[in-house]
């Protein structure tokens, strides 16, 4: 006990006399982001142990959704460890805010007729983040995106020789009282950002106006595109098919740009999928 009856403040436990083995097992229990920004500096035994795969392992035995990207780690160079399993670029959604949940934040808008409005689902798309929706006025509502791979968590030698797959989807869908058009166009893009090494375009759709509003999913898979894509330009738009002033055109949600690991054998290098359901 201190002066005054204080408790004196617990000693700092050195960890420099612990094996290899037990450090990066107590290591391994530290989130993720605290790793990298507050273990890793500490000092190069410490910096090599985070930027090596032992801890990640680890931590992923106590994390399924992190199974994608440790079974790509093997495919890229050790001090990327670190980065790629903070940022877990594989099997998530790389485009941001998919279904307006944040209004029109990190999309590129142009505005037709009387403009893109976000809205609740009429009916419901299951898995989406949220359940609300874009929709488009009586002329061609435009919305794009560009997804930079290498921010995102992926890196050169991966996209140039391994080339993942690239899966991009789309949910759209008519009101129940007004038909409406639908068109996308996906490119893998290089360096430049100009370059077009893949792309997949279709429509445009014409959907007569539902009494139940389904929406209707389209789906494209990039496989085998080539070497030097980093990005991917994602863009749709839509519009009505009776020219009614304010917002009865095509409704569209949960878009996404996914990468995925998984490729099947003898598979073409490109395969693209409309199906017509309700969600």
């Amino acid at each position: 006990m201190g002066q005054g009856g204080s408790r004196a403040p617990p000693a700092a436990l050195d960890l420099n006399p612990l094996p290899d083995e037990l450090l990066a097992l107590i290591l391994s229990w530290v989130p993720g982001r605290a790793l990298v920004t507050r273990c890793r500096p500490v000092c190069r035994r410490w910096r090599d142990l985070i930027d090596g795969p032992t801890v990640w392992r680890l931590q992923g035995e106590r994390r399924p959704g992190l199974g994608a990207t440790l079974a790509a780690t093997r495919l890229c160079p050790p001090p990327q460890w670190s980065r790629i399993c903070l940022l877990e670029p594989f099997g998530r959604n790389l485009l941001r805010n998919p279904c307006g949940q944040d209004q029109f934040s990190h999309w590129q808008v142009q505005h037709g007729g009387d403009g893109w409005q976000v809205e609740e689902n009429l009916c419901p798309v299951e898995g989406a983040p949220a359940q609300t929706c874009f929709v488009s006025s009586f002329r061609w509502c435009v919305k794009s995106q560009l997804v930079d791979l290498l921010e995102e968590g992926l890196w050169e030698e991966l996209l140039d020789t391994y080339q993942p797959e690239i899966y991009i989807s789309d949910w759209w869908g008519a009101r129940y009282d007004c038909g409406c058009k639908y068109s996308i166009c996906v490119k893998l893009l290089a360096a430049n950002r100009s370059t077009v090494i893949a792309e997949f375009q279709a429509g445009p759709h014409r959907l007569p106006p539902s009494s139940d509003s389904p929406y209707h999913q389209l789906s494209h898979r990039f496989r085998q595109y080539g070497r030097g894509v980093r990005y991917v330009h994602f863009l749709h738009k839509g519009k009505d098919i009776l020219f009614w002033a304010g917002h009865y055109g095509t409704r569209i949600t949960n878009s996404t740009v996914m990468v995925k690991l998984n490729r099947e054998p003898g598979a073409g290098p490109h395969e693209s999928l409309t199906v017509f359901s309700a969600s």
